[in-house]
């Protein structure tokens, strides 16, 4: 079976940075997209960044110009470089894949937490 875990979440002042990443544990073998989402408490869940497997990206506008996300795929590995974090960007963060061949599959989620 396919898992997917993710790391690097953490607490961090505001300002500061993290990396998230995302390992692909199991056989894959043809990922098309790879995004990360992101819930608060007592919100719905948001699409954070994806990165196709052509390599094009897409990100929400609030953290367009902070985040990046990309791929590595001989590793099945998707990361998110956050930067600039700011408070509201406080959540559980969880990373998705889509197969080319359809459906997809979520990582457990980790805690990103921004103090003022």
């Amino acid at each position: 079976q396919v898992q997917l875990v993710e790391s690097g979440g953490g607490s961090v002042q505001a300002g500061g940075s993290l990396r998230l990443s995302c390992a692909v544990f199991g056989s894959i073998f043809s990922i098309g997209t790879m995004a990360w989402y992101r819930q608060a408490p007592g919100k719905q869940r948001e699409l954070v960044a994806v990165i196709s497997n052509t390599g094009s990206t897409n990100y929400a506008d609030s953290v367009r110009g902070r985040f990046a996300i990309s791929r590595e795929n001989a590793k099945n590995t998707v990361t998110l470089q956050m930067n600039s974090l700011k408070p509201e960007d406080t959540a559980v963060y969880y990373c998705n894949i889509r197969p080319l061949y359809g459906g997809g599959l979520w990582g457990p989620g980790t805690q990103v937490t921004v103090s003022s």
